[in-house]
């Protein structure tokens, strides 16, 4: 979570790509559209439009936000702190020049960002901080008067055309999860965290009333792998590994011949396998690593010429095997490496893959110190 895009999308990833190109809301992400076209029951430009052959005294128009906040481009607007560039949480004004951020976002300067000013005292800005979240609540059901005619927005005047707008509840997921990232970009957590878990919320509903849906149960995985990252970024792992459980939990109600998943899914178990790891639980980090590594040694099996797919492969291997010399299994750990370093020394990259290039060598050449260790140490102690 920290580009500008989701990490989290259901599309294939490319040859060559480690995270996803759009987010798993993204209205325009065709590609992603798989499994029967699920996407489209939810999807918010099919839901009450009826078609010109249906109605010819009707439309349908799209809701636009007034302030240009949507899913598919990013203004700043009067909601936003120009620090973050998310919407306001915990808006705070500064006394005396009176400009306004998040909490968080100020509290680490003592001059206005602004206008320079001394900062002498923070004050909290409740009124506005209930603008923003009465804007979040409804934003999803904003509504203008203008009709979709030859692909330009006309202002309905006179016009006896009965207008139908379109319910874009699913659009609100996206708007989220936007501002989330941004805000977890600029290190403030609490109000990433507070944007994924209405994220969260709003998909839960939707599951109740829907069912467990592949593309709901792809994108709450998605928001809750997030949250994972919310909580470990903030020191809190007890949380972090709940969260990534309960990813790991809709993940696996998918199909596991979509690599996007797969990575996604192996990626969350890696997660609470480094949280277990630092925690010095070993044996439970092994288990987590060693899933992990089961669920991409599947992927490859689907995919054999996936070169990222034999990365991860190899990145996890390595990782069960430094678990192994941590328990002093010496010689499970040294046939974990060289495992490794044999799928890499056979990966042959061609010019579409060669933005992998710099990885394989990396990963390879880490295995390769690591095979040499042993050796090492027993020259140093002859």
């Amino acid at each position: 979570m920290t580009t500008s895009v989701c990490p989290f999308s259901k599309a294939s990833r490319k040859q060559g790509e480690t995270t996803a190109s759009a987010c798993p809301f993204s209205k325009s992400d065709a590609s992603a559209r798989k499994q029967g076209e699920v996407a489209s029951k939810a999807c918010p430009e099919n839901e009450g439009k009826l078609n010109k052959e249906e109605s010819t005294d009707s439309a349908t128009v799209p809701a636009k936000c007034p302030f240009g906040y949507d899913s598919q481009t990013f203004k700043l607007g009067p909601f936003s702190c120009m620090l973050c560039q998310a919407l306001l949480y915990e808006s705070s004004r500064c006394v005396p020049c009176t400009h306004v951020f998040c909490k968080v976002c100020v509290s680490r300067f003592k001059d206005c960002p602004l206008c320079g000013a001394d900062i002498e005292s923070i004050e909290a800005d409740e009124n506005l901080q209930k603008m923003v979240d009465q804007f979040i609540e409804g934003h999803a059901r904003i509504k203008r008067s203008v009709v979709n005619s030859t692909d330009k927005e006309e202002e309905v005047k006179n016009d006896n055309k009965k207008v139908i707008y379109a319910d874009v509840s699913m659009e609100r997921g996206s708007f989220l999860v936007q501002q989330a990232m941004r805000a977890f970009q600029a290190q403030n957590y609490d109000s990433a965290k507070s944007r994924l878990a209405m994220c969260a919320e709003d998909i839960r509903d939707q599951l109740r009333r829907e069912g467990n849906t592949p593309e709901l149960c792809s994108q709450l995985g998605a928001v809750l792998g997030m949250l994972g990252d919310c909580s470990r970024a903030m020191g809190d792992s007890s949380s972090a590994v709940n969260h990534f459980e309960e990813s790991i939990e809709f993940l696996m109600k998918l199909p596991m011949n979509d690599l996007e998943i797969t990575h996604t899914l192996s990626v969350s178990l890696n997660k609470i396998g480094d949280l277990k790891y630092y925690g010095e639980d070993l044996e439970a980090a092994r288990s987590y690593y060693c899933r992990a590594l089961n669920v991409r040694r599947d992927a490859m099996k689907h995919h054999p010429n996936a070169p990222s797919q034999m990365l991860d492969v190899a990145v996890s291997l390595a990782k069960v095997a430094d678990i192994d010399r941590a328990l002093q299994n010496e010689d499970a750990a040294t046939d974990g490496f060289k495992e490794g370093m044999k799928l890499l020394e056979s990966l042959k990259l061609d010019s579409e893959d060669s933005a992998l290039e710099p990885r394989r060598l990396s990963v390879l050449e880490f295995l390769k110190k690591q095979v040499e260790k042993p050796r090492q140490s027993a020259e140093t102690a002859l």
